[in-house]
């Protein structure tokens, strides 16, 4: 039982995806950085920032976007938590889904693991679902994970960025 207990205290390997798209998105980001190290989430490496079209309407503000790599010894959930916590913080509003946003974090991978949780009204899957078809997580998970390999199709990450469109390579650009 006590080995147990050891390496569930263990720190973990997490990558997160870090966006804004309203305000001044450098600072948002900046912020969300230091609260997530406030929240016992040690930043290991930060990928360069990432400009991309807001989606699904193009018409709202552009995105700005990096990729965390960090230890943590938070659960999934209580990972989850946090991130919704410092999103308040920074002064997200919950409406209505892909609206624009001061800040919004998404766990890309959790110890390289698979999860799919619940925590009251949220479903929670890791890795994240939509991963495989987002640039903005592609292109600068790669630039700091070169060797990252999707936990539950066992792909290779150099191999999700070729089979992207090539709408997805003119629409990004890193700042």
């Amino acid at each position: 039982m006590k080995k147990q207990d050891i390496l569930e205290n263990q720190a973990k390997t997490i990558f997160l995806g870090v966006g804004s798209n309203l305000g001044n998105k450098k600072n948002n980001i900046e912020r969300a950085k230091y609260l997530l190290e406030q929240n016992s989430i040690k930043i290991l490496k930060i990928s360069n920032i990432y400009e991309t079209y807001a989606w699904p309407d193009r018409n709202d503000p552009k995105f700005y976007n990096i990729v965390i790599k960090a230890l943590t010894k938070l659960s999934p959930i209580k990972l989850f938590s946090k991130i919704k916590k410092i999103e308040k913080k920074m002064g997200r509003k919950f409406s209505k889904i892909n609206t624009p946003r001061t800040c919004d974090i998404d766990i890309l991978d959790y110890n390289k693991k698979c999860y799919n949780l619940t925590l009251r009204n949220h479903s929670i899957a890791i890795p994240h679902p939509r991963i495989l078809r987002r640039n903005f997580v592609l292109f600068p998970l790669y630039e700091i994970e070169k060797k990252w390999i999707h936990p539950q199709n066992k792909t290779k990450i150099h191999d999700l960025i070729q089979d992207l469109d090539d709408f997805s390579f003119y629409t990004i650009k890193q700042i």
